[in-house]
């Protein structure tokens, strides 16, 4: 399948493109910065920005299904990265007829997701880690999935609970609206996204997707995650 990856440069990009390759697909990456995406077999590195429609309209000629993995650091200013470049590129694979789509969201925009029992936790912490400083991402990636949403393609919104790095793909789950947990491992979220290519459970649907073994523990999560510049999916 002839893939393109949007946001391939970042965290969950790099192994999204990784794991596509892997599986034999030939890819397309798009990334501001070209140059620091090494070359490999069935690769392709396009270098554009999610807010150049021209340019994500080239990028997503030939392909047979796009990716967006695209995240920005968190900021109390107003974003608009996501919704933008759901735009741009649903509009392009409009005009190429190119029909799936797989984009990031986060677990944060489902109203019924809990991720702890801990009054502590849900009250305190998460607030203070996750919700009140992305107040402005959650707000567009809300834009980002009401345009997918309207697109008439063949969507499905992931949604991964507090990001880590792991080692390797875990057995995570995937469930539909929210899978229960606190935390997603880099790995499995950009494995279940390549895993809707082949199947067609979630088309036109919003998963949630946590990671079940491995997991740090809260102090290593806010030490690594929570209190760093660095929020890039």
């Amino acid at each position: 399948m002839r893939i393109v990856v949007f946001g391939a440069n970042g965290r969950t990009g790099r192994l999204l493109v990784a794991q596509a390759l892997a599986a034999d697909h030939r890819v397309t990456a798009v990334t501001r910065h070209p140059a620091s995406v090494p070359p490999r077999d069935g690769l392709t590195v396009v270098g554009a920005d999610v807010a150049d429609a021209d340019a994500v309209d080239r990028a997503i000629a030939g392909s047979d299904a796009v990716l967006s993995a695209v995240g920005v650091p968190r900021s109390p200013k107003p974003i608009d990265v996501y919704s933008l470049a759901a735009t741009n590129i649903i509009a392009a694979m409009r005009g190429r007829d190119v029909k799936r789509l797989v984009v990031v969201s986060s677990a944060a925009l489902d109203p019924a997701y809990r991720a702890s029992g801990s009054f502590f936790f849900t009250r305190v912490l998460e607030p203070l880690f996750m919700r009140w400083p992305g107040r402005t991402t959650y707000d567009d990636m809300r834009r980002m999935e009401s345009v997918g949403r309207a697109s008439g393609l063949d969507w499905t919104i992931v949604r991964p609970c507090w990001l880590f790095d792991s080692a390797a793909v875990t057995d995570y789950r995937v469930a539909e609206g929210s899978a229960d947990g606190m935390f997603t491992a880099r790995a499995d979220l950009a494995a279940s996204m390549l895993a809707q290519l082949a199947d067609d459970r979630f088309v036109r649907k919003a998963i949630g997707v946590n990671t079940t073994t491995g997991t740090p523990n809260i102090i290593e999560q806010i030490c690594r995650e929570g209190i760093t510049e660095e929020k890039k999916t």
